[in-house]
């Protein structure tokens, strides 16, 4: 979720008025992103205007929330207080998180080489904490975005649950994907040949998507909350998540590049994963969400996931 003010929005904006209904004045627009708006309603209580319904359903994530609460973390997480349709929306009322979002750098133009060494360590702790958090059975029910079924489904190993997203998501638009990624074919047959290779780890939370909006962080950079679980959310391998951040913590920035390799040595020597693991993640996540947003040139996401395939070891072995 990422803040967007927005004058143009808040005149037209019909939910303030409605909240304010409710018994919440004052009500303030903090954010919005793929799933909905987010509304501050009151110190500690947040609304979540859905434009969509999740497509595992509301109970769910809400169990899953809950399995994450039962862990201490050194971070706040989502709890989903009550859940609302009002005329087919879906509204989610939820406790505030703390902190601000954590960002990459400001402005652009002050991005450099190196990270700062206060991101590395941020995300180390927000790894270690998921990584404690055993999966749960409501975690395998999950699909991820742009699948139609649970990840896990006749599955009990999280590498072949993947191998075989892989080959459903290729299945989707790999022909678009082709005109961008030379030897497409090759490339999924052996990213899916190393997943399946891959030995077995611990099952644990993932949430898959920890980009610099969805981690908040105090004045010290400290990360104090971490939010928006389930654009690919599951239970999995652990040193899935420390790939995925890898890959995505800085996109788009002109050393995003660099800043991949750097994370994932990183977490490689700190967590103790193999860096050809984490490449062999890297290209499933590639070959699993290319198509989310779209699947033409003009789509960043898209040509972002063409980019690290064209780079990955694993995928061109």
């Amino acid at each position: 979720m990422v803040d967007v003010p927005n004058l143009e929005a808040s005149l037209t904006d019909p939910w303030p008025a409605y909240f304010a209904g409710r018994g919440h004045p004052g009500v303030r627009r903090v954010g919005a992103g793929v799933e909905g708006v987010v509304y501050r309603l009151s110190a500690g209580l947040v609304a979540k205007v859905w434009s969509g319904r999740p497509p595992t359903g509301l109970d769910l994530t809400r169990q899953v929330y809950a399995d994450i609460a039962r862990h201490p973390l050194p971070f706040a997480t989502p709890e989903i207080l009550e859940v609302e349709d009002h005329g087919g929306v879906l509204v989610t009322y939820e406790r505030e998180l703390p902190g601000v979002s954590a960002e990459v750098s400001s402005p652009p133009a002050d991005h450099e080489r190196r990270l700062p060494a206060q991101h590395g360590a941020a995300l180390l702790t927000v790894l270690r904490g998921l990584a404690s958090v055993p999966g749960t059975e409501a975690m395998r029910r999950l699909s991820v975005q742009g699948d139609d079924r649970p990840l896990w489904q006749g599955h009990d190993r999280f590498p072949d649950a993947l191998a075989d997203l892989v080959a459903r998501a290729a299945a989707r638009h790999g022909a678009a994907l082709a005109g961008l990624v030379p030897d497409l074919d090759a490339g999924v047959e052996r990213t899916r040949e190393a997943l399946r290779s891959l030995p077995d780890a611990p099952v644990t939370t993932i949430h898959g998507d920890l980009v610099p909006p969805n981690i908040h962080a105090d004045a010290t950079g400290r990360p104090v909350a971490v939010l928006d679980f389930g654009f690919f959310t599951t239970a999995g391998d652990p040193a899935f998540e420390a790939a995925v951040t890898a890959a995505v913590w800085d996109m788009y920035g002109p050393h995003a590049a660099e800043h991949t390799t750097e994370l994932t040595q990183l977490f490689a020597h700190e967590l103790g994963y193999a860096e050809a693991t984490l490449e062999t993640y890297q290209a499933a996540y590639a070959l699993t969400t290319y198509d989310l947003f779209g699947t033409g040139e003009d789509d960043g996401h898209f040509r972002w996931c063409a980019a690290q395939l064209r780079r990955n070891t694993v995928f061109n072995a």
